[in-house]
């Protein structure tokens, strides 16, 4: 039975197509959401798995009003089907190591929105790399933390940009920058026009405030403790956004605000007793599956940064 249970051989290029929906469809737990991601109808998908369950001769999956789920066969399939397409990876990764020249995509990603200082510095990372490698086809975006660890973790990305709060098992750290977040408000928040004598610890831990959305160091979290934390927002310009409508107070780094500090149109509260540092660093795997390009990326940030 099980030999007779398996796409015919050779696989052919429709059965990888096939495959891949099928991880598409378990990665994004169910016909719908897989079809929003792989831009088809949610009918073609449905055809597609018909079609590999009746190549395969098996039940890969349960659908209908109870919802998506696996059967014990596609649980099985999937792993496998995974380990496949990694093997897939690692060819080519291979087959391209044996050329001097580094090609394919180099992923950086960023976790913050960057200061004008730092984005003429990462500029000028960006103009080495294609120096050195015109080969490479450079992509740079953001993401969250937990995100950009798990791209990391899966050979995904080759480096990521965000603050160093807590090492990760299989993660190494190296250090950018440090600046200081202050708290601060706009200039259509009550305690801008008072001087910070005059905003009492008990104002300030009735005020709503910002939380940043990530575990932060432990100075950090002893200042955030002693805010009403009635808001969450990661990126500086979305927290920026809710502190300029005037009703929330929020930490930011001076240089991510200092057009609107020049301007008046924000201030920062007690500088001297209401900060927190923050640590950007280029973070990478431990065993990167490719060296040379994360070794490329070091080279650069440690020459610009």
């Amino acid at each position: 039975m099980y030999s007779q249970s398996i796409i015919p051989k050779p696989v052919t290029e429709y059965d990888l197509r096939l495959l891949k929906v099928f991880v598409s469809v378990v990665e994004q737990n169910g016909f719908s959401n897989a079809a929003a991601v792989l831009g088809i109808t949610r009918s073609t998908i449905s055809v597609h798995m018909s079609n590999l369950e009746t190549r395969m001769k098996l039940k890969l999956c349960n659908r209908g009003r109870s919802g998506f789920s696996l059967t014990a066969e596609g649980q099985s399939v999937y792993h496998a089907v995974v380990q496949l397409f990694k093997s897939f990876d690692e060819f080519s990764l291979i087959v391209a190591s044996l050329d001097d020249e580094l090609k394919g995509e180099l992923i950086i990603l960023c976790a913050d929105q960057l200061d004008r200082v730092k984005q003429r510095k990462l500029g000028s990372v960006i103009a080495y790399l294609n120096e050195q490698a015109p080969g490479l086809h450079i992509v740079f975006d953001g993401d969250s933390v937990p995100n950009i660890e798990q791209q990391l973790l899966q050979d995904k990305a080759h480096v990521g940009l965000f603050p160093n709060y807590q090492a990760i098992e299989g993660l190494e750290y190296h250090a950018l920058f440090t600046e200081s977040i202050y708290l601060c408000c706009s200039n259509r928040h009550p305690f801008f026009d008072f001087t910070d004598s005059q905003i009492t610890d008990a104002e300030l831990s009735t005020a709503l405030a910002i939380h940043p959305g990530l575990d932060i160091d432990t100075k950090g979290r002893e200042q955030l403790s002693k805010l009403n934390l009635a808001a969450k927002s990661y990126q500086f310009d979305t927290r920026k956004t809710m502190i300029l409508s005037g009703k929330y107070i929020g930490y930011l780094p001076q240089s991510f605000i200092q057009q609107e500090l020049n301007e008046g149109e924000m201030r920062i509260i007690k500088p001297s007793l209401c900060h927190y540092e923050f640590n950007l660093s280029l973070a990478s795997k431990k065993s990167s599956r490719e060296k040379a390009k994360v070794a490329l990326l070091k080279e650069a940030f440690e020459r610009y940064f």
